[in-house]
């Protein structure tokens, strides 16, 4: 049996995409993996510059513990980049959750002296 030799059915052609769009898509891959840098870099710079002793008094993990978690967070946004998306999410969602529950318990508790 012969093959058709009229139009294609619309599916194939939805199958490739034009040429920018792999341009379009890697640079909003890059805005994100920058972004979630400055978060978790913003994040773990302040956490270093508190007191230790200000993190059990608002009922948080010690100042150790943030600042592994944030340090490992940025480490494998920078290394890993945009390659595992799930990584970086979760690295962010530990850098706000640092910068909008912990900071403002911590400056309360520090009565709003400190660096930031």
């Amino acid at each position: 049996m012969a093959r058709a030799r009229g139009p294609r059915h619309k599916l194939h052609r939805m199958g490739s995409s034009p040429f920018w769009v792999d341009n379009v898509v890697r640079g909003i891959n890059l805005v994100l993996v920058i972004f979630a840098l400055v978060v978790e870099a913003v994040a773990f710079v302040h956490c270093l510059t508190q007191r230790s002793d200000a993190f059990p008094a608002i009922g948080t993990l010690p100042k150790g513990g943030w600042l592994a978690l944030l340090g490992v967070a940025f480490l494998f946004t920078l290394l890993l980049g945009s390659s595992f998306i799930l990584i970086m999410m979760v690295g962010v969602a530990a850098a706000a959750v640092y910068l909008l529950d912990v900071r403002p318990g911590l400056r309360d508790v520090t009565d709003g002296h400190g660096p930031w």
